[in-house]
């Protein structure tokens, strides 16, 4: 079948080298198509091509399925990391990333949900493997999720770097909290941090932790509503030390 000719435009299939950037702007869905037949496109075209966030899924599926472009990690990378690239294709694509391609899918808003997860979930799995460069490096970069695990797993030093990532929230923090096999270091920096330390449900998680250095969690009693102190009390896990200060703070509450 004879290629289709478009209008006013240089046969994409055809053109020289150095029509191929203005080519690679081009709105026209079947002018990018056309283009990526052409044998004088190059990793460059294909990756600055990629950097288009309207590319269709259709254009992207193509670009897969060329053996050579499929090879090179550049392509395979941008690819992956692409909003509009189909959810098999790029969950595909996401299994032989390197950890810091992975780290950045996993931050990237466009990206679907279940794709920032799953790349979430291959960086936990090679924490117990790496060096401690790295996951420095990570407790800085990394997803609130990924800066969950390097808290819990630790050690101390990575923990007190993941606790001040920005990407860092509460309720992934309250998460790591709830496991009882933190260490005591790593729960103690929790407890002295300047800003987690100061949020109320972080303070009753820490109250509420085994782990937790007594004289600064009993710090926190004065400043704790009535209701968590009674609630705290319920629990039948709650080591002993805090249970009695718990009283002796309702106590001294129903003295004023």
């Amino acid at each position: 079948m004879a290629p289709e000719v478009i209008p006013g435009i240089e046969d994409p299939r055809t053109a020289a080298p150095e029509g191929i950037p203005v080519l690679l702007a081009s709105a026209d869905e079947r002018v990018l198509c056309a283009l990526i037949e052409n044998p004088s496109l190059d990793e460059t075209h294909i990756c600055l091509l990629l950097e288009r966030k309207d590319l269709p899924g259709t254009l992207l599926d193509k670009i897969a399925k060329r053996k050579n472009w499929r090879a090179n990690y550049r392509i395979r990378c941008a690819l992956a990391g692409h909003p509009h690239t189909p959810r098999l294709l790029a969950m595909r694509l996401l299994r032989d990333l390197h950890l810091m391609d992975l780290a950045r899918i996993s931050l990237l808003p466009a990206s679907p949900v279940e794709l920032r997860r799953l790349a979430e979930e291959r960086i936990l799995l090679q924490l117990p493997q790496l060096p401690l460069g790295q996951r420095i490096m990570l407790a800085r970069r990394g997803s609130a999720r990924v800066a969950g695990g390097l808290i819990a797993q630790g050690p101390q030093q990575v923990a007190r770097v993941a606790l001040d990532n920005s990407f860092l929230t509460e309720s992934q923090l309250l998460r790591t909290l709830a496991k009882e096999n933190l260490s005591a270091q790593i729960v103690a920096a929790i407890a002295k941090h300047e800003k987690w330390s100061k949020l109320m449900n972080v303070r009753i998680a820490l109250l509420r932790h085994p782990q937790s250095p007594v004289e600064r969690v009993l710090s926190f009693l004065p400043d704790l509503p009535r209701r968590d102190v009674e609630d705290l009390l319920k629990l039948s896990r709650l080591p002993g030390s805090v249970r009695a200060h718990l009283r002796h703070e309702l106590a001294r509450r129903e003295k004023v």
